[in-house]
């Protein structure tokens, strides 16, 4: 029997519109964005351009100290390549911005990007302030297929995987609007990424792992493995491979404790079980207690948040010995939502008893509501579906993962 690669590994569940997720198309003017690409990758699209071999490894050494150290995007502006080159660089290549459909600004500070790549899909990013951290919260597919039943990108259709240069652009862009260029480790506001936007980051491994590499280069962006979170919804059989590759901070969705919950609120979980899960958290590379898992955690009104599920969620995590931390995320609501959130009085309590277990569980505090930029709530402007259409998606769905 012939075993299907890793990164071909089929995703499971209805996908529409199209049987698989599409690849993006070229940019109409037949240039190639430069963003994105490693070292070896920027001087090989310069070979592939005509460039000599010596000059090339040169110019990609100078082109990639100027975009990821410079924040620059002009050829004519990199000033130690020769002026005679920058036409010929500027017909072939680009340095490429997602654009910018929409900027939002929350009245707690959080601010939100509707953006658009060239062959017209939408995505969105979110920065969130903090008195110690700036976080940014970057996507990596269109859309998603995991229909998870609390989140609001949940209920997407699945259009495609972002590229590795749509993915640093996202970096690049949130950058350009903080005004922190030159690139420098001290007195950033972007301090830390996670990989907690619209998709699944393990259903796009080979992009999410190529564009964090460029991200975590110590003579560009710079930013540390140890400042980067991935989060997954539990695609186990990637999560070695993504510890092993990357290397990032790891969080998990798990947002219930019993399999006829968790089937229910997160569907992978008829494909991948709590068990499994767990089993592959307490095998990820790098997991102790300095670089504990967060395990996320929605809360969802006599749904999950019992004291039973609470005392449940701390014997698992103890039975697996995980290095963990639990988030306690309330209920972020949005249109047709068939959940409400737990009160404050239950999320306490739930706090109160997985802290008691020796466990950290804060509660984190919702950021961005009033713009649509909290938890579980990003989803782009042009989506807009019926609770009946939403109902009869998640139904295709479940069915396919049973």
């Amino acid at each position: 029997m012939q075993t299907v690669p890793a990164a071909l590994m089929p995703i499971p569940g209805h996908i529409d519109p199209v049987p698989v997720p599409r690849a993006a198309a070229p940019r109409s003017d037949g240039r190639v964005d430069l963003v994105g690409l490693s070292r070896d990758g920027l001087r090989e699209v310069l070979l592939a351009g005509g460039m000599e071999p010596k000059q090339a490894k040169l110019r990609a050494k100078q082109i990639w100290h100027w975009i990821y150290n410079r924040g620059q995007t002009e050829f004519g502006r990199m000033t130690d390549i020769a002026k005679a080159q920058t036409p010929w660089l500027a017909e072939r290549f680009v340095v490429g911005r997602p654009e910018v459909i929409e900027a939002q600004v929350s009245s707690d500070g959080t601010r939100k990007w509707l953006l658009r790549s060239p062959d017209a899909q939408d995505y969105e990013m979110v920065f969130i302030p903090d008195a110690d951290r700036g976080t940014l919260c970057v996507s990596s597919q269109v859309g998603c297929t995991l229909n998870c039943r609390f989140c609001h990108t949940g209920t997407m259709r699945l259009v495609r995987n972002l590229t590795a240069g749509e993915i640093v652009g996202q970096v690049m862009l949130a950058r350009d609007s903080l005004g922190e260029w030159p690139s420098q480790p001290e007195g950033r506001m972007l301090t830390n990424i996670v990989m907690m936007g619209m998709g699944e980051p393990l259903y796009n491994f080979d992009a999410v792992r190529d564009a964090l590499k460029v991200v975590m280069d110590g003579d560009g962006l710079a930013l540390s493995k140890r400042r980067i979170t991935l989060s997954t919804s539990g695609v186990v059989p990637m999560m070695a491979r993504a510890g092993a590759e990357i290397g990032v901070n790891l969080a998990v969705s798990l947002h219930a404790v019993t399999k006829e919950v968790r089937d229910e609120i997160v569907p992978l979980n008829r494909k991948y079980g709590i068990e499994e899960l767990l089993q592959a958290c307490a095998d990820y590379p790098g997991a102790n207690n300095a670089r504990r898992i967060t395990f996320e955690y929605v809360m969802l009104r006599d749904k999950n948040d019992s004291d039973e599920d609470a005392h449940e969620l701390v014997r698992l995590l103890r039975h697996y010995r995980l290095p963990a931390k639990v988030n306690l995320i309330p209920f972020n609501p949005w249109p047709g939502a068939p959940y409400e959130c737990s009160t404050p009085e239950r999320v306490a309590r739930f706090s109160d008893i997985v802290f008691e277990g020796g466990i950290s569980a804060p509660v984190r505090r919702p950021r961005g509501r009033d713009i649509d930029a909290a938890c579980g709530q990003l989803k782009t402007a042009a989506e807009r579906k019926s609770r009946a259409e939403l109902d009869r998606q998640a139904e295709e769905k479940m069915a396919a993962l049973a």
